[in-house]
């Protein structure tokens, strides 16, 4: 029985799945690694901990779920995005990787516009924001001097991973796009960029297709892992296009809807005529010559589980979600805006705060958590809004994450977007993507479309009511104007709390 890996690298955990030719798990191990935030606003990880912990998941695999290594065809891989993991001349480690979620860099951010403006943005097709990787190799560059100057090659988290893997250093071309380096068009590390910042070229590693062969396993890490080293090993992708392929979001009529801690609105672009000027992040694909745009809500799970959290601890939290039916269309005359740790699209403001807007004495918790569902949907519809602004036209979307376990949720959805909603019949995210480009690469199917259409099912469809439509989007204009209404007051609260812990 052919099997294939899919290695899904995150931020707190690595997970192993090994699929089979039918697109089934028969099996999955994984482990958890330490995240370390030495001063506030700081994020990091030791890269050999991802190294160390997924070699714990294969060997699990191999021993306790008794998968034999010399049936494992091909493995690739599922990334955390943006984190800078810097190697000396010999290949070594140079300092702990400095994560997506570090928000050091705010101050090379600014440099970046400033020095740059719009031509940045024009080659990159995305502004700079503390997550991605550039202003983190300028932060080093600035504050650590005498480790910038032994660094020899640059890479990302699942690309370290893959070469100690292999023995191949490369990056793969979804992953590359974060670093804010790529000329996005011209599918090139951009000479531009490293010379205003006075970078070395030579430290951006050559780039490679998400279902490239990257080589085989080594003889040094067949020794550690027990796999074989006919095993191949291809490119991967960073998390989003990965959970993307896994999803299904292959074509452009369709968009991926994805509540997690955050929420990400992501949408399949055919091809890099398409501008966004920056207001969306906009990446190449895992699939060759493709592209995805992507707006990113920064509390959207996040603002359900501080609600139950602070306000309903002891419910059940399936039955908390449902009783929000019971509530009507517009929680009663209730919003809230799910700002509550500031705003990526469409409002990078990281002080604006969130609000519940139109309290009576006559809203019960029902209502409340109605709006919280709402209010989040509202802000990918904000962010949906910029796809239609631009003509880029799309029927139906594929609802993944939390918002896609709750029946409630999913119509909430199908009524505020106004298009077809469906799930998946079984989600496994960026790893079964992975494990999809893993499948493409050893040649199981010709493209990765056509894996697709082998592994990923489909389940309810949820279909707008008219009638809520209508209201939503009259209750829609009303929440769009609660940031520009709020946020003056949201920085003088912010100003006023630094202040008293000064």
């Amino acid at each position: 029985m052919g099997l294939v890996l899919g290695v899904d690298l995150g931020t707190s955990s690595v997970k192993v799945s090994a699929v089979n030719q039918q697109g089934e798990i028969v099996a999955q191990q994984g482990f958890d690694y330490q995240l370390s935030q030495p001063k506030p606003g700081y994020s990091e990880q030791n890269p050999e901990d991802w190294v160390t912990s997924t070699t714990v998941a294969i060997d699990r695999l191999i021993l306790k779920d008794g998968i034999k290594a010399n049936e494992i065809e091909g493995i690739s891989y599922s990334g955390q995005m943006h984190g800078l993991v810097l190697l000396d001349d010999n290949n070594q480690v140079l300092r702990p990787a400095i994560l997506w979620n570090d928000t050091r860099t705010t101050a090379q951010c600014k440099e970046i516009l400033n020095q740059m403006g719009q031509s940045f943005i024009d080659i990159t097709r995305n502004v700079p924001l503390e997550g991605f990787t550039l202003p983190k190799i300028l932060w080093v560059k600035e504050n650590e001097p005498q480790i910038f100057a032994k660094v020899k090659t640059i890479l990302l988290p699942k690309d370290y991973l893959r070469y100690r893997m292999t023995g191949d250093l490369a990056m793969e071309y979804s992953d590359a796009a974060g670093t804010v380096v790529l000329d996005e068009e011209n599918k090139c590390w951009s000479q531009a960029i490293a010379d205003q910042f006075d970078l070395p070229i030579s430290i951006f590693p050559k780039l490679m297709e998400s279902i490239d062969l990257a080589g085989t396993i080594s003889d040094s890490y067949a020794t550690f892992s027990g796999l074989k080293t006919t095993t191949k090993v291809f490119g991967g992708a960073a998390d989003n296009a990965a959970g993307a392929i896994g999803a299904g979001i292959l074509s452009s009529n369709m968009v991926m809807s994805s509540i997690g801690t955050s929420g990400v609105v992501l949408k399949y672009e055919d091809s890099a005529d398409v501008n966004y000027n920056g207001g969306l992040h906009f990446f190449n694909h895992a699939i060759p010559n493709k592209y995805y745009t992507m707006g990113v809500t920064l509390a959207a799970g996040y603002s359900l589980s501080w609600f139950k959290k602070t306000f309903a601890p002891e419910a059940d939290f399936n039955d908390f979600v449902t009783a929000a039916a019971e509530s009507t269309v517009g929680a009663n005359g209730l919003l809230f805006t799910p700002y509550i740790v500031g705003e990526r699209t469409p409002y990078p403001d990281g002080d604006i705060r969130g609000s519940f807007i139109g309290i009576d004495g006559t809203h019960t918790q029902k209502d409340f958590t109605r709006a919280v569902l709402e209010g989040i949907i509202f802000s990918f519809a904000d962010i949906m809004a910029i796809f239609d602004a631009k003509g880029s036209h799309f029927d139906t979307v594929v609802s993944i994450g939390g918002g896609a376990k709750s029946p409630v949720w999913l119509q909430i959805q199908a009524d505020i977007f106004n298009k077809k909603v469906v799930s998946l019949v079984n989600e496994q995210g960026p790893g079964m993507g992975a494990a999809m480009i893993a499948a493409t690469g050893v040649g199981w199917f010709d493209s990765v479309q056509d894996t697709a259409k082998a592994f990923v099912s489909y389940g309810k469809e949820y279909l707008p009511n008219p009638e809520n439509v209508q209201k939503y989007q009259m209750l829609h204009t009303l929440y769009k104007k609660i940031y520009g209404q709020t946020a003056e007051i949201s920085h003088g609260l912010m100003a006023y709390r630094r202040d008293q812990l000064n």
